[in-house]
């Protein structure tokens, strides 16, 4: 319930106390006559609930001396105080207000607007330049227009949203319609995914604001590694942060965040060593691999440890409490961290292991001592995956020829390596700890304690090696990985078509590849504009189907669980099919029913009627996290998944 505000509304306020709407109680009753205890705006967003004080009709005023009824007037509020009021209100009345009371309109509508934009929207996307306006004056920006413009595009998302979950038809086309709008979509699919447990669709709404928000990031991610394609500098942070996009979901870690970090620890670096911006190249390091190791952001503690692929995003070194990092990730944050510190830090092609490059300024050695003219840039090497101490280049280079690496090649592995090579490097640690650690994955893990996903983070490998081919290989050189790639997309990734149509077809100059890519493409596009065949349970055949869309089952002779997502009379796969499977081997053969099913290893599998043991279960958080794909919320009282698809099972 709302209430107008002052005079201008034709009521007054008499000295009454004010009256809290809220249940957090922002508003405090007052024993005062007339006292007001306001919330700061700080109390009013987190209550989210807008309060006013009750209104009295004028006609309870008439008999008031003037100046006591104007006391209480709102419009008789300093600037400052109605500037809070109208912070405290929805930004969506608040034109509204001024249209009606010129002393709203008066004050200063930059500097609400610009509080209204810090205060309502945290992600932006670059093209804003958002640090750079917020530095400015508040005059020099048209803070009312940005808010508008965010405004109207968290509505034309929200609506995309709702377009999604209501209908299987059209997903990808609405995805890339929000995607389209780059960060300015974050904060609103935010909202979405971090529903309350007991909306009517959570299940739905959380999987498939992840999956479009994926999206996002993978876009952004995707267009650095194209940067560094194209000759662009990108810095080693930000190149290898990309792999965290991959991953995020809902978790701080994305591009500007792992920079922000840097800066962060950088700063404290400043802070326990003041005297680190006047020491010698030699010692900084030394301060700066000390620091990095005490606070554990570099290194593996526990060497059975050392493949977890968690170890492999340097988000999770920055901010996860157990911190760990493979060489290559401790590597960077030494070299981001040196920069930022005024040291000159690169990371080396060593094989098998990557050591920091320490260099000292032009004309000097790393002492600080002036070098002779002409002389070459002096460095010595750093492990800080390991130590702060300092290697000598002749050290490593005995070790490459103890590897039996020819004199001629130590250059390459000892001198600088470009950021596309850690790149790929990076990609390649991915996919080794993926399949050190896949014969141990344990379905009855919650998926959220396996973070980083093992799919998504082979998925973003696939994409890296395939936008940056080795160095001297044709641009479509990584085509081998795009298989893998499509059937990623095809399984899980369907948001992603725009992606391959964006990036991937502009390496093949081969305009037969061009074609096949671009059929596979019309393909998934069409089998997602095209409606669902309708199965009724009306009809006689139908009604023999035992299990519902929804129901929750275990498998009779593999034992993993699963949820029924559709259903045939009777085998409906080709006979190549069931001839591998053994179908005319069960005991009721193929003329008995067979369910769509998806597992809680996100597989999706056909399974025959007898093989169902439908006794009740306790469903999985791993199938619970995949289950929003068709189903809108799990149904405590029915013990089944309320179905998301009735266009298609409208009976289920």
């Amino acid at each position: 319930m709302t209430f107008p505000l002052g005079p201008c509304f034709g009521y007054r306020y008499p000295g009454i106390s004010a009256i809290a709407l809220s249940s957090d109680d922002v508003w405090k009753q007052s024993d005062i006559v007339g006292k007001l205890e306001y919330p700061s705006p700080t109390q009013v967003y987190k209550s989210q609930t807008y309060i006013f004080p009750p209104r009295t009709p004028m006609t309870e005023l008439v008999d008031q001396p003037e100046d006591v009824a104007m006391t209480h007037s709102l419009t008789a509020l300093p600037p400052e105080i109605l500037f809070q009021i109208l912070l405290c209100v929805p930004p969506s009345t608040i034109p509204i207000l001024q249209q009606v009371c010129r002393k709203f309109n008066q004050l200063s509508q930059p500097l609400l607007w610009r509080q209204h934009c810090r205060t309502q929207f945290k992600y932006w996307k670059p093209e804003h330049d958002i640090a750079a306006k917020y530095a400015q004056s508040a005059a020099q920006v048209d803070w009312k227009h940005l808010f508008q413009q965010r405004h109207l595009a968290d509505g034309a998302i929200s609506r995309d949203i709702e377009d999604i979950l209501s209908s299987q038809t059209g997903r990808i086309e609405r995805s890339e319609r929000i995607i389209a709008h780059g960060y300015d979509a974050k904060d609103t699919l935010l909202r979405h995914l971090n529903v309350d447990d007991d909306a009517e669709d959570v299940l739905a709404r959380r999987y498939y604001s992840s999956a479009v928000l994926g999206g996002v990031h993978r876009a952004k991610a995707i267009e650095e590694w194209v940067k560094l394609r194209e000759g662009q500098p990108v810095p080693l942070e930000r190149a290898l942060a990309a792999f965290d996009q991959f991953v995020l979901h809902d978790r701080e870690g994305d591009l500007d965040e792992v920079s922000a970090g840097l800066d962060n620890i950088a700063q404290s670096v400043r802070l326990q060593h003041p005297e680190i911006s006047e020491s010698l190249p030699q010692k900084k390091a030394q301060l700066i691999a000390a620091y990095l190791i005490d606070n554990k952001l570099t290194g593996v503690e526990d060497d059975s440890q050392y493949y977890n692929l968690q170890n492999s995003f340097i988000s999770l070194a920055l901010q996860s409490q157990d911190r760990a990092a493979l060489p290559l990730i401790s590597v960077a944050i030494f070299c981001a961290l040196s920069k930022r510190l005024g040291l000159i830090a690169e990371p080396c092609g060593f094989p098998f292991h990557i050591y920091a490059i320490i260099m000292a300024p032009e004309g000097f050695d790393i002492d600080g001592q002036p070098l002779p003219e002409d002389s070459d840039t002096q460095r010595v090497y750093m492990d800080p995956f390991r130590s702060n101490k300092m290697i000598s280049e002749s050290d490593l280079a005995s070790q490459l020829k103890a590897m039996g690496v020819a004199p001629i090649e130590h250059e390459a592995h000892l001198g600088v390596a470009s950021t596309a090579d850690m790149v790929r490097r990076a990609a390649r640690n991915i996919i080794g700890s993926i399949q050190s650690t896949r014969h141990v994955h344990d379905l009855s893990i919650p998926a959220e304690s396996l973070y980083p996903d093992s799919d998504s983070a082979l998925y973003s490998a696939l994409w890296a090696l395939l936008v940056l081919p080795e160095d001297n290989t044709p641009r479509s050189a990584g085509a081998r990985y795009l298989p893998y790639i499509l059937d990623h997309i095809e399984k899980q990734f369907l948001m992603d078509v725009q992606l391959i149509e964006k990036f991937t077809i502009p390496l093949f100059v081969d305009s037969q590849h061009q074609e096949q890519l671009r059929n596979t493409i019309r393909v998934m596009r069409a089998g997602d504009l095209m409606p669902k065949p309708v199965k009724p349970r009306r009809n006689a055949t139908s009604q023999s189907v035992r299990y519902k869309v929804g129901q929750v089952f275990r498998h009779r002779r593999y034992n993993y669980q699963g949820v029924v997502t559709g259903w045939d009379v009777e085998c409906a796969a080709g006979e190549t099919w069931m001839s591998q499977m053994g179908v005319d081997r069960l005991s009721r053969g193929r003329h008995q029913s067979f369910y769509h099913v998806l597992v809680e290893d996100k597989s999706v599998r056909y399974v025959a009627e007898e093989n169902i043991d439908d006794a009740p279960v306790h469903v999985r958080e791993n199938l619970m996290s995949l289950a929003g794909q068709h189903f809108k919320r799990w149904d405590k009282t029915l013990k089944a998944f309320v179905s998301n698809i009735r266009d298609e099972y409208p009976d289920d």
